[in-house]
């Protein structure tokens, strides 16, 4: 932690591809700038502290990340499900503590009950584009860095219900009508929950996925992105 107390300060990020664009069209590795942050360890902490995330056999703790310092959790989790195991995660995603509960309660009272409403079925799966990455934001050489190199941010790409149809972002959101007002009121509802939520109308690189995280915004860390 102690190459994280300067005010900012170029590192080398290893961009990590999803099978989608995950943010981005990729890179080769490029340049980020990072700075340090309190309230990232102390929210983490307390996460941790509260034990609202605990191990199952959906949700492991994992020992280190790897990449440059300004990267990576306190104590990452590799979560396979959610909805108490019922909704699988497809890869599993490398998740910050926060993150964990702030999807449990998205996927519980906005994306099942919204399935059951538009389809008659419940949610079964979701499809990770995205999770932990040590990169900049949306790949660009010199950028930010990415929630996603906090470990806390997650891509869905694409929703897979219990009688098997499955409705991708990238299809679903010009879809048939049923698709269409799924994926906005899942997309809407995540806004009550993640502090960024970006889809196919905040810009091209998130044409066929939805980016969720849980970033500070403005000068009180309280100012919400919903594109």
């Amino acid at each position: 932690m102690s190459a994280l107390r300067a005010l900012s300060f170029l590192m080398i990020g290893s961009a990590i591809l999803a099978p989608l664009s995950g943010c981005g069209n990729g890179g080769g590795g490029p340049d980020f700038v990072a700075k340090y942050e309190p309230w990232r360890a102390i929210e983490e902490r307390q996460c941790l502290a509260s034990g609202i995330v605990r191990q199952s056999p959906f949700v492991h703790t994992r020992s280190a990340l790897g990449g440059p310092s300004a990267c990576g959790a306190e104590q990452p989790f590799v979560v396979s499900g959610t909805a108490g195991g019922r909704v699988h995660l497809q890869p599993a995603a490398t998740l910050r503590c926060p993150m964990i509960p702030a999807i449990e309660h998205w996927v519980r009272s906005v994306v099942d009950p919204s399935a059951r409403y538009y389809f008659g079925a419940s949610i079964d799966t979701l499809k990770v584009a995205a999770s932990y990455g040590c990169r900049p934001i949306n790949h660009v050489s010199g950028g930010r860095l990415s929630e996603h190199g906090h470990a806390n941010a997650i891509d869905i790409s694409e929703f897979v219900f219990a009688d098997g149809r499955r409705v991708s972002v990238r299809n679903g959101w010009s879809g048939d009508a049923r698709e269409r007002g799924f994926l906005r009121a899942v997309h809407r509802g995540a806004c009550d929950t993640f502090t960024t939520v970006l889809g196919p109308l905040a810009d091209r690189n998130h044409h066929d996925h939805f980016h969720l995280d849980l970033a500070r915004h403005g000068r009180t860390g309280t100012h919400r992105v919903c594109k």
